[in-house]
């Protein structure tokens, strides 16, 4: 079985061979993605809650092996984590592509299951690694969505709070220089940037998900930091704002 096709595009549906994928799934993987907020995904509190929902208390690796027997497991990783994978693609590529990355890292996830690590008990980073390379067969559309971004004039904040209005208006001014820094940054300093800021992942988290050791991800990321700081140099950012930017 394969992945539902409908008008030309990947659905996303549970991967190949999972069976009829639980309800419910379509609608976490296709939930609004924020615009902003670097720690819009999910913590480790989050996702222990998902796992609640997903699964129930069985943790990844166990459902791993279980869909190793009986594939219609497989469809409760896809419903604990695809929501969290959704959002990091749709700010990489795009709300409309990222649907389809998204569908094709589950459907190679679940084709490498057999390879998981199950003495690692969270799938998550192991699910961002193959994001990631998926996202990297898509370099020109991830630098023309950020260029879109940072030549798409920002819209004007809603009347309110004098503080919260200052705040909205600083915010739109960084979107420019942080967009055109981050289509100009080399791809590898990219990844490594975006799993810690957008998907929330530990140094040891990223360099699990791209098979490097701990210290070229802090090489990357120290790389990365310092040309969006230079980029974001002439906007009027107050400290706290201007770290959240630089992590974002």
């Amino acid at each position: 079985m394969n992945p539902i096709r409908g008008s030309g595009r990947y659905r996303v549906t549970a991967p190949p061979g999972a069976g009829h994928r639980p309800k419910g799934a379509r609608d976490a993987a296709t939930a609004p993605t924020p615009a902003t907020s670097p720690g819009s995904a999910p913590g480790p509190r989050v996702r222990a809650a998902a796992a609640d929902v997903a699964g129930g208390t069985r943790d990844d690796a166990d459902l791993i092996r279980s869909s190793l027997a009986d594939a219609e497991q497989f469809a409760h990783l896809y419903d604990r984590h695809a929501s969290a994978l959704h959002r990091y693609a749709a700010r990489r590529l795009g709300t409309e592509a990222a649907e389809d990355v998204v569908a094709e890292a589950f459907l190679a996830a679940f084709r490498a299951r057999h390879r998981y690590d199950q003495s690692r008990p969270d799938a998550l980073p192991w699910l961002f690694g193959i994001l990631t390379r998926e996202v990297s067969r898509r370099r020109r559309t991830e630098r023309n969505h950020y260029r879109l971004l940072a030549a798409t004039p920002p819209d004007l904040p809603q009347a309110g709070p004098a503080d919260d209005v200052a705040a909205a208006v600083t915010a739109r001014a960084a979107r420019v220089p942080l967009a055109r820094a981050l289509a100009e940054l080399k791809p590898a300093d990219r990844d490594v940037l975006l799993l810690v800021a957008w998907a929330d992942l530990t140094y040891q988290e990223v360099a699990d998900a791209l098979g490097v050791p701990v210290g070229t991800v802090r090489s990357r990321l120290n790389r990365a930091r310092r040309i969006v700081r230079g980029a974001l140099a002439g906007v009027p950012l107050d400290t706290t704002d201007r770290r959240d930017a630089e992590e974002a």
